[in-house]
């Protein structure tokens, strides 16, 4: 009794952790601006540190490749250098609490509606509801906006979200482990960035020497190490621990507690609008993990050792890969 009590402790501090990791994606973002990094310079950090630390299973994960379609590569692509680009852009154009709300919140609705479109797969009577719940939240948070340029952001931060369902669906229905995964994503997100800093098609201030290393450590450890890493481990550890619904539900305190945070850290003011927004999309997004879903049509694809992906979205993206795992699996 003793050491399942202290299990449910030990992971309901891991939980706690991941949580404020995953707050830390939302926040570091909208910080970039106010930093001496350019969105393509901590691009770069997020990325490359991943490969440094992996690269031991690199030649593994090529050999791995070898079996796995395009069409998933390109999927999983996605989710790397073009979504944190959007993230970044749509940061810089609202506030922290929409980064925390609308590309995690959203992006049960865009996986839905690709699955249904693409793939027919339905939707069950409770996740319609919590996809309406969603719906409503992202159009009370259009309807708040007051300026051409937060409207603008707001769609941005959209597509980031879209691009993110478009990534965990491929996660999905990927052959890859883990570890492939990640280096899938982060080899080809670390090359483009770096050319597109050396090539000056973008501003960096890496490649002029003009960051200061206290920002280069300071992203690092929370961009590449806390949220890409150790927030992964944390939710991993939290799931064997409390269970898949109880810490998928706890994940959807993330935008809160992004939203609470931004306000001494960037004078962000939590309007009525956004708290709104906030309720609605968090409680749909705590249904929609929680409610049962037709099984897709099709076996799926199977991992090493045999164990079958099945991997819905949660509010985790900005982690790779695996903020979108599933929470019914932990590879």
């Amino acid at each position: 009794m003793a050491d399942q009590m202290r299990a449910k402790l030990m992971g309901a501090a891991a939980l706690m952790a991941a949580i404020v990791l995953w707050s830390s994606f939302a926040l570091t973002v909208r910080g970039i601006s106010s930093s001496s990094l350019t969105s393509i310079d901590v691009a770069f950090l997020r990325f490359a540190t991943p490969v440094v630390i992996l690269a031991p299973w690199l030649a593994r994960t090529v050999r791995a490749l070898r079996g796995e379609r395009i069409g998933v590569l390109l999927m999983l692509g996605i989710g790397g250098l073009p979504h944190f680009l959007l993230s970044a852009l749509g940061g810089r154009l609202t506030s922290a609490a929409l980064i925390g709300l609308l590309i995690p919140g959203t992006v049960p609705l865009f996986v839905a509606v690709i699955l249904y479109l693409g793939w027919r797969e339905r939707i069950s009577r409770r996740r319609l509801i919590a996809l309406a719940a969603i719906t409503t939240g992202i159009a009370a948070t259009a309807l708040q906006t007051t300026s051409n340029t937060t409207t603008a952001g707001i769609g941005i931060l959209l597509t980031a979200g879209c691009a993110w369902a478009v990534y965990t669906i491929g996660l999905r229905r990927t052959g890859l482990g883990l570890i492939g995964v990640v280096l899938t994503i982060c080899v080809p997100a670390t090359i483009m960035a770096a050319l597109l800093a050396a090539s000056a098609a973008v501003p960096s201030h890496l490649m002029t020497g003009t960051a200061a290393i206290s920002d280069v450590l300071l992203f690092t450890c929370l961009q590449d190490i806390g949220t890409g890493l150790l927030s992964t481990l944390c939710y991993a550890y939290a799931v064997r621990a409390l269970g898949s619904n109880l810490a998928a539900t706890a994940g959807a305190i993330s935008p809160v507690l992004t939203a609470l945070l931004a306000i001494p850290l960037f004078d962000e003011p939590l309007t009525p609008g956004v708290s709104a927004a906030l309720a609605l999309i968090v409680t749909g997004v705590t249904v929609f993990n929680i409610a049962p879903r037709h099984r897709e049509n099709g076996p799926k694809r199977p991992v090493a050792g045999g164990r079958a992906l099945d991997r819905t979205p949660s509010m985790t993206p900005g982690m790779p890969p695996t903020g979108a795992a599933s929470t019914s699996e932990v590879a």
